[in-house]
């Protein structure tokens, strides 16, 4: 006996849907085709007319139509595909993940793509895969500076109470010096890589024209910067500094002054004893990012020093000057904000951090 065709009976909202996906001109093809099918069997078409005005084979008509029948709109939905079996699954991506816990093989400091692929059998772009989908970076570093200081907790808050609330009309300045600034002269340019990006050249060549010393105040509730240049880096030169920053102040005006544990800092009694206005205040040992002037050092030496070409030391301390010149233009108080580390951001393997 025959078997009886489902009978297609659709109700006002599948209608609708139907209809808008078989005139729809940004459906997909497959979603378009399906739709005209199911109206054609709803309006009672042979199946052979359906696929020749559809240009499908009658079988496909069939098992459209028997799948809406079975679920609706549902059935008219691709089903998932299992698609081709992983090569490296998760067994893989351990033994990478282990195999960068043990000691890199002779010869090399560190572990990279090839040497992880050898050392585990597989594809070096399998291996970069798990690396980029555990966020790992085998060539980028970051350090850390954990400070040691037992007194670290009462060093840190007397600092951080001098920027956030300093005492009422007193001047609060961040000392430091950077020692050995190299005048540099080399040939610098743009240049036009393989890839065809362009990007900034250097010379790999270079001259020497000397170095010098530059100390810097920066006034923590302005932002203005105050420098001073040096041959020579000696406590003689930092207390001739702080003479001249003492000076601009009025003989009666407290002055605080934030410094490192740097040994020209230190010993200064007697000068203190003669300056009994000014404190200083010594960041905790291995903490010197709590000296809010190693900030500015940072900018300038990327916008006045990096890339640049000098072809004597009076050249560099102008180039310096004018930075400074035009930075105390427009400058402005840091906003105080170090980001929270917390000892369990620490890890000691990528096992545990990628678990």
């Amino acid at each position: 006996m025959a078997r009886k065709s489902p009978r297609i009976i659709l109700d006002e909202k599948e209608q609708q849907v139907l209809e808008r996906r078989a005139t729809s001109r940004t459906e997909a093809k497959q979603v378009v085709d399906r739709a005209r099918i199911i109206l054609g069997c709803a309006a009672g078409e042979q199946v052979k007319d359906i696929a020749k005005r559809c240009q499908t084979r009658p079988n496909t008509v069939i098992k459209w139509r028997q799948r809406f029948a079975q679920q609706g709109l549902k059935g008219l939905e691709d089903l998932p595909r299992p698609g081709a079996k992983p090569v490296y699954g998760e067994s893989f991506r351990n033994k990478v993940l282990a195999k960068l816990e043990e000691p890199p093989p002779r010869g090399q400091a560190e572990w990279d793509g090839p040497s992880v692929a050898n050392a585990v059998g597989g594809s070096v772009h399998a291996v970069w895969r798990v690396l980029r989908k555990e966020g790992i970076c085998l060539a980028r570093q970051r350090s850390w500076c954990v400070s040691t200081d037992k007194q670290f907790a009462a060093k840190a808050a007397d600092i951080i109470g001098l920027y956030l609330n300093p005492p009422e009309k007193a001047l609060v300045i961040s000392v430091d010096e950077k020692p050995s600034i190299q005048a540099l002269e080399r040939a610098t340019g743009y240049v036009e890589t393989d890839s065809g990006k362009i990007v900034r050249g250097y010379k790999s060549t270079y001259k020497r024209h000397g170095t010098l010393n530059l100390f810097a105040a920066l006034q923590v509730a302005t932002g203005e910067i105050k420098t001073s240049q040096t041959t020579l880096k000696r406590r003689e030169e930092f207390l001739k500094f702080m003479d001249e920053i003492v000076a601009d102040a009025p003989p009666e005006q407290e002055i605080h002054v934030i410094l490192d544990n740097y040994c020209t800092h230190k010993k200064c009694d007697t000068w203190l004893e003669k300056h009994p206005n000014v404190y200083f205040h010594f960041t905790p040992t291995s903490a010197s990012w709590l000296n809010q002037v190693e900030i500015w050092f940072g900018i300038m030496s990327r916008k006045a020093l990096r890339g640049a070409s000098f072809q004597s030391v009076e050249e560099l301390g102008r180039a310096i000057n004018e930075f400074i010149e035009v930075y105390n233009a427009t400058a402005k108080p840091f906003k105080w904000r170090k980001r929270e580390v917390k000892g369990t951001q620490l890890r000691n393997t990528i096992v545990n951090l990628c678990n």
